[in-house]
């Protein structure tokens, strides 16, 4: 199981859909499984504390359009490149984000699963309290069966790497950062809201759903981390490709940057409440908030 996040890493609408057809089988190949069967389960969280967001800032982009194969899609790429200009405009340093993009020239930053993987080592590598790291994959999402036991709903939410037919497919979850290290995740794909297994949702009305994970899978998934997940959808819906003015986007992505573009301060509410009044009139989907521990969603989202 790939995951983002390790305390000692080694290392970055015209198609309505962003899933393979078959994508709800294991017909990709199996997942990347980095858990052993007998690894320890960490402790549960002691303390919870907001990362200040003001130490060393890195992001990890990945647009995939998968271009020339089944179900290719529009837009991903130009999301990945707009999401990356938008972390620079807020404080990232360019020579802190790596770009996966499937036409890319340089074969290191084409968005292959081993490519993908190295990639997510480096993100977190290093990683301190207060530093802010920011992870957003742009294409085709899925479900497969959950093998461990740890998800409600019997399936692990996947994403796809440009040689997934070749390599299978990666499952995110998140293992432990350090105590207070913000992770933010950005993912428009299809059933991609609970794609990090992340324990608490949260409504429009700030109001906390309940938990989607089971209670053995919170306690293996425990960190002090300060982890949040912004997604595009449901488990059981799609993400939109779509236009905006005459360039292809996916919905999610061109909410998420245009929202917080016009209106920079806003809290978790009212950023989550946005998206969906920009999505509401054209789309079915319903952008998902997620969280490692509960969150009070009336403070600003600092990222």
């Amino acid at each position: 199981m790939a995951t983002i996040g390790s305390s000692h890493p080694s290392l970055p609408l015209y198609t309505n859909t962003h899933i393979p057809s078959t994508a709800r089988s294991d017909s990709y190949g199996q997942t990347y499984n980095s858990y052993s069967k007998t690894h320890s389960a960490p402790a549960p969280p002691k303390h919870i504390h907001y990362s200040k967001c003001n130490g060393r800032r890195k992001a990890l982009c990945i647009g995939i359009n998968y271009t020339g194969q089944r179900n290719e899609l529009r837009g991903c790429v130009n999301d990945a490149r707009r999401v990356r200009q938008f972390l620079i405009k807020n404080g990232y340093p360019p020579e802190n984000i790596v770009l996966l993009t499937d036409d890319s020239e340089d074969p290191r930053l084409l968005p292959t699963k081993k490519n993908i993987l190295a990639c997510m080592k480096w993100l977190v590598k290093g990683a301190q309290p207060n530093d802010a790291l920011f992870f957003h994959y742009s294409g085709h999402g899925g479900q497969t069966p959950d093998l461990d036991g740890d998800e409600v709903d019997g399936f692990d939410e996947v994403i796809f790497p440009l040689d997934f037919k070749k390599n299978g497919h990666i499952t995110d979850d998140v293992r432990p950062l350090p105590d207070d290290c913000r992770l933010t995740g950005l993912f428009d794909a299809c059933h991609s809201g609970t794609v990090l297994d992340l324990p608490y949702i949260y409504s429009s009305h700030g109001r906390l759903k309940g938990s989607h994970v089971s209670s053995r899978a919170r306690r293996r998934k425990a960190t002090n981390a300060d982890v949040i997940s912004w997604s595009g959808c449901k488990d059981g819906q799609t993400s939109a490709d779509t236009f905006h003015g005459g360039v292809a986007v996916g919905a999610m992505s061109h909410a998420f940057v245009s929202s917080l573009t016009n209106q920079p301060n806003q809290t978790y509410q009212e950023l989550l409440r946005s998206v969906r009044l920009i999505l509401h009139p054209r789309f079915s989907q319903k952008p998902q908030l997620g969280s490692s521990h509960h969150i009070d969603t009336g403070l600003k989202f600092v990222f």
